[in-house]
């Protein structure tokens, strides 16, 4: 099945990408989901759901540099013959954690890299238009062959880089109807999101589950760039199938018959 795609530089990806925070037990809701998240996903169950999102014609996952998640997309490879565009987000708090990160994300495979919030929004200087120590990270991620790219959960990170000419190709950015992580009101974020050039990877489409999967991604892909992607989380195959076939409504602008959710309180709606 063929979906929408855009480009990182050479790398085309789908417009829609796997997320993986409800893989790996960061569900943003309550540390019991967290537990019950962590103790769930196998690497196999995790496979599952990326092979589904595979066959559906998504072709890359963001995720952490996490040992189930590199394990379960060897198994995709191998069950789906497609090798999911990896993206990778390393953490750290030093300059020296960072390209730890860096090397053991292209030895994982990754094709883009992109550091964590965790250091590149605790090292933003807006007012001297810079981020402490990020030339080094980024050479280090462009010499092994990877794609640079920025976590962040700051727009002003996205002002910062693009004023400042640092090898950015693309940036990871919260983004959704609630303002669920936003640091500013979604009118400037989705501003901010439209003015760069360079392809968003927009996170959060449903708010970690406080959005309606119909409601978030369409007010996502409608208020993004063409070149932008989204970036959703799910926990089985079935909301797989069900946000992929959204994502290509809202791309497409051919809609269909949704089966929607029912309840004994709906009675009267579904006559």
């Amino acid at each position: 099945m063929s979906f929408p795609t855009t480009y990182v530089e050479d790398v085309e990806i789908s417009r829609l990408i796997c997320g993986t925070n409800g893989f790996l037990g960061y569900s943003h809701f309550s540390a019991a989901r967290d537990r019950w998240i962590r103790e769930h996903f196998t690497v196999e169950r995790i496979a599952e759901v990326i092979s589904r999102f595979a066959e559906l014609g998504v072709n890359a996952v963001m995720g952490p540099l996490d040992d189930k998640l590199i394990a379960a997309l060897d198994q995709v490879e191998r069950a789906t013959g497609t090798r999911m565009v990896y993206i990778a987000t390393p953490g750290g708090h030093t300059v020296e954690e960072v390209i730890q990160g860096v090397r053991r994300s292209a030895e994982a495979g990754a094709r883009i890299c992109m550091p964590h919030q965790m250091y590149t929004d605790t090292h933003l200087l807006p007012a001297e238009t810079r981020i402490v120590g990020i030339e080094p990270i980024l050479a280090e991620i462009r010499r092994l062959g990877m794609i640079p790219g920025l976590s962040t959960h700051r727009p002003e990170t996205i002002i910062v880089c693009d004023k400042a000419g640092y090898d950015v190709a693309t940036y990871i950015q919260p983004y959704n109807a609630a303002g669920f992580l936003c640091q500013v009101e979604t009118d400037w974020i989705g501003r901010v999101i439209r003015n760069t050039p360079k392809p968003v990877m927009c996170i959060k489409p449903l708010g970690a589950g406080r959005i309606l999967p119909p409601t978030g991604l369409q007010f996502v892909f409608n208020t993004c760039k063409p070149n932008d992607m989204v970036v959703i989380g799910t926990m089985n195959v079935y909301e797989a199938e069900e946000d992929v076939q959204l994502a290509l409504e809202i791309l497409t602008g051919q809609s269909s018959e949704r089966k929607l959710t029912f309840s004994r309180s709906k009675s009267v709606l579904s006559d």
